[in-house]
């Protein structure tokens, strides 16, 4: 089951997004192994070009691990204000397509072509013409899925990959989907797709065909319908682009669950800081905090509390949505965790009088309004040098404070690090 009768709906993904920028201002790496992510004992691997890839690194690796696999590669530090340059570059291009882009990442978007094909041709030849754009005016490499429903874009991109284009014609989604293996489908992790292998389902073929029921009664509603849908590529969403916001926020899944509290609230202090650094950019404030939460399971929740005032101070909304994160049981394992600012506003003017001196309410307001001063003048170091620059201690990570020995970098310590996408 489709949600449309053509292949309209292309999935685009940048190749190895954050080590080809590096191959791009740096000639002298293209060719060559690279691996960015966090340098120190506890950091993990954000991107690892195709040369790196052939010594077996991967994205979310521990990076003492890609150390030992590829000791010959260079090793960089993340530098996001120069990948979002590069991200707002490609999506313009997007954009110039068609109106209907849906940005997913920093280095992925759909893009509904829909309305493109008098003007530029088939899907197959808007997929090509954006390759070849992209390339020529960003420098970069992407490859390109095509297919009826997101779901099997996304997938046919993935299958294309690296610099390649896959278009997934109608009629032959269930000969494309079956015999690939059920991990493909979006929420099967090991411990579900162990689930999976013990009921004698190893394909999406066999997922396609089992009674949805089954399936239900074995892993449950939510995720047992979720997957049996997508098995039969029945996924009606549409590409929706960006809209004005109605909500502020940054959520993230973990490449490998969390269990613990105390790694659950050092991924909200991150989360908290991105979000309520976006709400500053925008020139907003917020009056209630959402939490949502993801467990192993799929299952999703979510937690909500309205301020008494708005604002867009990272430690008062950190402190909300600490609070909201303790109704959470998190033992069960979390599979994703993010923060959302909704009831937005735009800043409103400082009040020239905070009231008396030695007044309780007045200090407290001083405070704040000292936070949010410190708070606005790191947005400023962080625009000019970087999110690295500047962080939450509690982000830091040991070993962290000293430029890359494998290559000079002309920005230290101005670099910068995320985990957005």
């Amino acid at each position: 089951m489709t949600a449309r009768r053509d292949a309209t709906i292309l999935h685009v993904d940048l190749d190895a997004f954050f080590a080809a920028v590096e191959q791009l201002d740096d000639p002298s790496l293209r060719g060559r192994p690279v691996i960015v992510g966090g340098l120190g004992n506890r950091g993990v691997v954000s991107t690892a070009s195709y040369e790196a890839r052939d010594f077996g690194v991967r994205s979310a690796m521990p990076m003492a691990r890609a150390r030992r696999a590829c000791p010959q590669a260079t090793f960089l530090r993340p530098r996001m204000a120069r990948y979002v340059d590069k991200s707002h570059e490609v999506m313009g291009i997007l954009a110039s397509i068609s109106p209907l882009v849906e940005q997913l990442s920093i280095d992925e978007a759909f893009v509904d072509v829909a309305g493109a094909r008098r003007m530029l041709g088939d899907p197959a030849e808007i997929a090509a013409t954006i390759r070849r754009r992209v390339l020529e005016e960003a420098g970069l490499c992407l490859s390109v899925g095509a297919a009826s429903t997101k779901f099997l874009a996304k997938l046919a991109s993935d299958l294309a990959k690296p610099d390649g284009i896959l278009v997934v014609e109608p009629g032959t989604e269930h000969a494309v989907l079956a015999p690939l293996p059920a991990s493909r489908l979006w929420g099967v992790g090991p411990a579900t797709m162990a689930k999976l292998e013990r009921m004698g389902l190893r394909t999406i073929g066999d997922v396609a065909a089992i009674d949805e029921q089954v399936l239900v009664g074995a892993l449950g509603s939510g995720l047992g319908r979720h997957l049996h849908a997508l098995a039969r590529n029945d996924d009606p969403r549409e590409v929706i682009p960006e809209r004005d916001a109605k909500s502020i926020g940054a959520e993230e899944t973990f490449a490998a669950d969390l269990h613990t509290v105390f790694e659950c609230e050092r991924e909200l202090v991150r989360l908290t800081d991105r979000a309520c650094a976006r709400l500053r950019t925008s020139g907003l404030t917020a009056r209630t905090v959402n939490v949502k939460i993801r467990f192993g399971d799929f299952e999703t929740r979510t937690r909500a509390r309205t301020l008494a005032g708005a604002t867009d101070v990272s430690t008062i909304v950190f402190a909300v949505a600490r609070e909201l994160l303790a109704e959470f049981d998190v033992g069960r394992g979390v599979r994703l965790l993010g923060v959302a600012l909704s009831r937005l506003d735009v800043v409103a003017a400082v009040q020239a009088t905070l009231g008396l001196a030695g007044d309780a309410h007045s200090e407290r307001r001083d405070r704040t309004a000292r936070r949010a001063a410190v708070e606005r003048a790191v947005d400023e170091v962080r625009d000019r040098f970087g999110s690295l620059a500047v962080r939450p201690a509690t982000l830091v990570e040991p070993n962290e404070d000293r430029p890359n020995e494998d290559r000079p970098n002309e920005d230290w310590p101005n670099e910068d690090r995320s985990t957005a996408g």
